[in-house]
């Protein structure tokens, strides 16, 4: 079943809600600390992020998917948001320089159309930060969250989707170690957890964010050609003709001498 856009709200306004933001925020802000003069779009429900990368952006849109449902952000102000198919975005080709998804890839039926919908859009060398429920963590495994719903990945995975769609990780993070529990002593010692998490590499974190370029050059595909072997005659080596005879003067054509007879005893 599809998020809703009211839920995925009321997430982001419960204690746990602002410590994903927080640590998740973090994340992003590490890769991205400067979007000066850069036109930014996000993409599922990215406005918790985008009002902190988009404070110095040239211009920032959020598109929210038809199947989630769209809310007006910012509150103040003209809107900046609109209700989208995320595989049929309604801007031109290489519009945005950098793209955020947050609640998008895993909610879409189709995650490689998707990223090559994002690729589409991008600008060559334009960047993208993309926020996913781990497979192996424990946000994926209880549903009391967003990050709990749809299909999480596993590192390999996004490997591949990201190779095939053009893009190129640059920066690699897990966050959200601490368990996904509204418990107030979570909530005051989940910086300990993110602490320990990172400290040991363990490979329960919650959340991957990958921040990906989108390659220059895509490579050309190698098209087979088919050879058509048609039937040909098969020429074979013939052996020399033995000369003949010459005739006398009138007779005409040569012809080859009669054989002598052997004489009697």
């Amino acid at each position: 079943m599809p998020l809703d856009v009211v839920d995925l709200r009321a997430f982001y306004a419960s204690p746990l809600g602002h410590v994903a933001r927080r640590f998740i925020g973090r994340a992003m802000l590490r890769f991205w600390p400067d979007c000066d003069r850069q036109r930014l779009l996000g993409l599922g429900f990215s406005t918790p992020y985008l009002s902190v990368l988009g404070i110095e952006a040239e211009r920032t849109i959020a598109f929210m998917p038809a199947a989630q449902g769209v809310v007006n952000w910012p509150s103040p102000g003209l809107s900046a948001s609109a209700l989208v198919e995320p595989t049929l975005l309604p801007l031109p080709t290489a519009s945005i320089d950098r793209v955020v998804l947050v609640h998008a890839l895993e909610e879409t039926e189709s995650p490689d159309d998707l990223l090559e919908e994002v690729s589409r859009v991008l600008n060559p060398g334009g960047r993208m930060i993309l926020v996913v429920p781990n497979r192996r963590g424990l946000w994926a495994r209880m549903d009391g969250t967003p990050f709990g719903q749809g299909r999480p990945f596993s590192r390999r995975q996004l490997s591949a989707l990201m190779r095939a769609a053009e893009f190129s990780p640059e920066h690699w993070a897990e966050v959200l170690y601490v368990p996904p529990l509204q418990r107030r002593i979570l909530m005051r010692s989940a910086y300990a957890w993110e602490q320990i998490g990172l400290g040991l590499s363990l490979p329960f974190a919650g959340v991957h964010v990958i921040d990906a370029t989108k390659q220059f050059y895509r490579r050309a595909p190698l098209r087979a050609t088919r050879r058509s072997f048609a039937l040909r005659p098969i020429l074979l080596p013939q052996p020399a003709p033995t000369p003949r005879a010459a005739k006398p003067s009138g007779s005409a054509g040569l012809e080859f001498p009669s054989p002598r007879k052997p004489h009697a005893g």
